[in-house]
């Protein structure tokens, strides 16, 4: 299997090879990472160019209160092949996205790496497959909260959020919970949904909207927690 690699250097003293995983996990698959704890530095290598191509938009990054080098010899290319799986990759997603992603987990990155991110989603366009999924999404949300051939991102906000509370009130039954499950899911049936199909299908972007994405982010990922610990503990079949 090909790897993408990006040299790393300028790592703090406190930073663990998970910690390293854990923060360029975000732009796409791991293949490897040679980490030299010695001299701070390290190489990491992705499964897909695009993925490479993500971490590089890091350099001036912080992590663990050291600002970090993310360099590479090689000019990674996006990579976005298509293909017949549903699944979404890290990868696929807009850098806009991933950015945000960063913010909501606490991570620290400069404005001007939110406008190469900007920047890149300009140039670079958003993957069609990652475009595809968002579009299928918006629809059926919107078939099970507003009817058929109804989109969530088509319609007033004040009409949306109406609609997604009785859609919730629903149950089960038509299966708009379970379809909700995941962040986008969730996100586009919120009040916020017209925004957040627009973020992350539109190029046009300011620095301002990805705060405001990692806040949804942020907010969704407390939400999830305090849901799951508040559920009732299941009993026991006698």
């Amino acid at each position: 299997m090909s790897s993408y690699t990006v040299d790393v250097s300028g790592i703090a003293p406190s930073t663990t090879k998970e910690n390293l995983n854990d923060f360029f996990t975000f732009c796409g698959k791991i293949s490897s990472i040679d980490y030299d704890e010695k001299n701070h530095k390290a190489t990491v290598a992705f499964e897909k160019p695009n993925a490479a191509k993500t971490a590089l938009m890091l350099n001036g990054g912080a992590l663990d209160g050291a600002t970090l080098a993310v360099t590479s010899d090689v000019v990674h290319q996006d990579d976005h092949a298509t293909d017949d799986s549903p699944h979404i990759e890290q990868s696929d997603k807009p850098r806009s996205g991933i950015a945000a992603e960063y913010l909501a987990k606490g991570y620290v990155l400069s404005d001007h790496i939110l406008e190469k991110a900007i920047d890149m989603d300009k140039k670079q366009g958003i993957s069609k497959r990652f475009l595809d999924y968002i579009t299928t999404l918006d629809k059926k949300i919107g078939d099970k909260a507003l009817g058929p051939e109804q989109t969530i991102s088509g319609k007033l906000q004040t009409t949306v959020e109406d609609a997604t509370q009785r859609a919730r009130a629903i149950d089960e039954q038509k299966g708009f919970t379970k379809l909700a499950s995941d962040y986008y899911a969730r996100a586009l049936s919120s009040p916020f949904g017209q925004k957040v199909a627009a973020f992350y299908t539109d190029t046009s972007k300011q620095i301002q909207d990805i705060h405001e994405e990692a806040r949804r982010i942020a907010d969704q990922e407390k939400k999830a927690a305090t849901e799951s610990t508040s559920a009732p503990a299941a009993q026991p079949v006698n």
